[in-house]
């Protein structure tokens, strides 16, 4: 619907509406959410409506010279001022803005995108108990109303239909308007969908299939607000219908059209792009509410940033993920076309899932400040280890030192060594293995710290004291994994990452979100470390489905939460039994879903343990004597105490 010829035709549409040869008329009759320019003079001015005109669902940010006729046009048709109406913010609009057009806020295009079942789809962005209320309104819907669909051309033998639809709509979608979109290319793409009781028409919509045969664009739905239906909440209900028919005629996307994030959200969309409306006319100064969210401009890169990913760009297609690509005719990847959707790789506007991630999580105990950042805060990675190999590669030049505190994850000694890096060990102290030696670190100047807390193999806090003094002194790099941070009673370090530009925290969704086969990390820091890092990430590497997982467990926090407080009550019980165990000698305190535990004879119980085909991490490297047992379903704990036993 963005091609010269689709604009064109709807162009002669919105004309047959007007009864004129330009599509010329005052933007109070557009209905398009103009209000922002209140002048009376501005709303009521003869206005040349360019782009998509009034049926569109978006217009392209037209070129100098598109401008240059638009401006010709309007001076011969007598019109003081030109409407580009819904323009994406990921458009060049430079000709605009040097033209002299202003431009206004005009919420988002919110897209539907259909890669999956329906329901597992609309689950991981409504919510279980969302979906089950919608399929109950629909059962209800379905047992009052007749549900057809009409395409353009069969007008003439139903024209209670199109009478109806003209009725509802009113305005610029009456009949003249029908009758210019059956005349044009268009008709063959279009059709009507009908909701009646008996003869009684109680809902009517437009359809149109995009150019590509890609995806279904709804320009119009609505209902008769007096019916006693509505109380169904029929809006949503016809469209799920037309998600699940989509769906099966193979179709990729549903476009909603132009509204707000949060009630697209509630629809089930999952891509959202910003979108103004720009306005020529003399004497107008930039409204009050000017788009307060500009397309996205590439971030400064870091000071920590090596001198060699500082002059490349970020790789391939990753450069463009904020421009929309499902309503284009995609012959630039390369891949197989005829074996399904498969054969197309992964969505990379993660934009929206980065939001959804950052507002469930500031929802959570501990996570204060977190609301502060944005989707530009944020990079999802292949498991929080590739985040860890992505910032070692993109901050650190060779020589540059790495320093870890042992006993920790032992990945992040390894991937340094890998590179190249000399690595710094400056051992935690304290009975509890807990206290950082700050005073030595600094004193190593290193590149790059990195902490784990709670402690993997360990389960205990770091002292938030020293963590905030390292953060406040060192020259260098400090990253803090929180693995599993859900995990525990103190608070997130994520809240700091907005103010202080050499601190990196890194999450997963693979432990207290149990999400471990969808590979899902993210790395917390601001936006000119994100877009280093982005700098050496492979593209791609996010799949559909790890993102599809992602964003239904997002939604079904509260299961989450019960999980985490039923492991919570397991480790304590487990911990207790443990310590009276007569082959344990300590148990560590933890603040993770694991603990550590000292035995009595350490390489004998562990024989025996394996010999009971139970596994349990043996980091005696790490810390002398130990195991380090994770906390498991209770029927899985019992047979560990009952190998234990047995091992006596």
């Amino acid at each position: 619907m963005r091609r010269t010829v689709d604009l064109d035709a709807l162009r002669q549409v919105l004309c047959a509406a007007l009864g004129s040869r330009e599509p010329v008329c005052a933007l109070s009759r557009l209905g398009l959410g103009v209000g922002a320019f209140t002048e009376d003079d501005v709303l009521h001015r003869p206005t040349l409506v360019a782009g998509a005109a009034g049926h569109g669902p978006t217009s392209p940010a037209p070129a100098a010279h598109d401008v240059d006729a638009l401006i010709r046009r309007a001076a011969e048709s007598a019109a003081a001022q030109i409407l580009v109406p819904r323009v994406r913010r990921t458009d060049d609009t430079g000709a605009l803005r040097a033209a002299g057009f202003v431009p206004v806020a005009a919420g988002a295009e919110c897209v539907v995108r259909l890669s999956g079942d329906v329901d597992a789809l609309l689950r991981g962005r409504i919510g279980a108990e969302h979906l089950d209320d919608l399929h109950r309104r629909s059962r209800a819907v379905s047992d009052d109303l007749s549900w057809e669909r009409i395409p353009l051309s069969g007008l003439d033998e139903r024209p209670w239909a199109r009478d109806a639809f003209v009725d509802l709509h009113g305005g610029l979608l009456d009949a003249a308007a029908l009758r210019a979109l059956r005349q044009s290319h268009l008709a063959d793409r279009a059709e009507l969908l009908v909701r009646r009781r008996g003869e009684t028409v109680v809902q009517a919509g437009l359809l149109v299939g995009s150019h590509s045969g890609r995806g279904l664009y709804c320009l119009a739905l609505t209902t008769d607000r007096d019916d006693p239906a509505d109380r169904h909440d029929l809006h949503a209900v016809s469209l799920y219908q037309v998600y699940v028919e989509a769906r099966r005629d193979g179709l990729d996307w549903v476009h909603l059209g132009q509204g707000e994030t949060e009630h697209g959200r509630a629809l089930g969309a999952d891509l959202f792009v910003p979108l103004d409306h720009w306005l020529r006319t003399p004497g107008l100064a930039t409204p009050e509410q000017a788009p307060a969210e500009q397309a996205p401009a590439v971030p400064e890169i870091s000071r920590f940033a090596s001198l060699p990913v500082t002059t490349v760009a970020v790789p391939g297609p990753a450069r463009f993920r904020h421009r929309p690509r499902f309503d284009l005719v995609d012959l630039s990847s390369n891949t197989n076309p005829l074996l399904g959707p498969g054969g197309r790789y992964p969505e990379l506007d993660t934009t929206d899932l980065a939001r959804t991630y950052l507002t469930t999580v500031a929802g959570l105990p501990g996570h204060d400040g977190i609301g502060a950042l944005t989707a530009d805060h944020l990079l999802f990675s292949s498991g929080s280890v590739d985040a860890v190999m992505l910032l070692l590669t993109a901050l650190t030049s060779p020589g540059d030192r790495v320093c870890v505190t042992p006993p920790t994850f032992e990945l992040y000694a390894h991937f340094a060594q890998v590179l190249r890096l000399p690595v710094v060990e400056v051992p935690l102290g304290g009975d509890d293995v807990n206290r950082l030696d700050v005073e030595r670190i600094l004193a190593a100047d290193p590149r790059v710290t990195i902490l784990c807390d709670p402690n993997n193999p360990v389960g205990t806090r770091l002292d938030p004291e020293q963590v905030h003094e390292l953060i406040a002194r060192t020259q260098g790099l400090v990253v803090i994994d929180e693995a599993y941070v859900e995990f525990s009673d103190k608070p997130s370090y994520a809240g700091l990452v907005a103010g202080h530009d050499n601190l990196i925290v890194l999450r997963t969704l693979s432990k207290a979100w149990g999400l471990a086969g969808a590979r899902c990390g993210i790395a917390l820091a601001q936006p000119g470390i994100i877009e280093g890092l982005r700098r050496v990430q492979v593209p791609f590497g996010f799949t559909d489905a790890s993102q599809h997982a992602v964003r239904e467990r997002l939604v079904d926090v509260r299961r989450v939460r019960d999980s985490i407080g039923h492991i919570l009550t397991e480790r304590d019980r487990m911990a207790a039994l443990l310590a009276e165990h007569p082959t344990v000698d300590r148990v560590f305190p933890s603040q993770a879903n694991f603990l550590l535990v000292r035995l009595h004879k350490h390489e004998q119980v562990m024989d025996r343990l394996r010999a009971a085909g139970i596994l349990v991490a043996d980091v005696g490297r790490l810390v002398p004597g130990t195991c380090r047992i994770s906390i498991g379903e209770r029927h899985a704990n019992e047979a560990l105490l009952d190998a234990l036993t047995a091992a006596l």
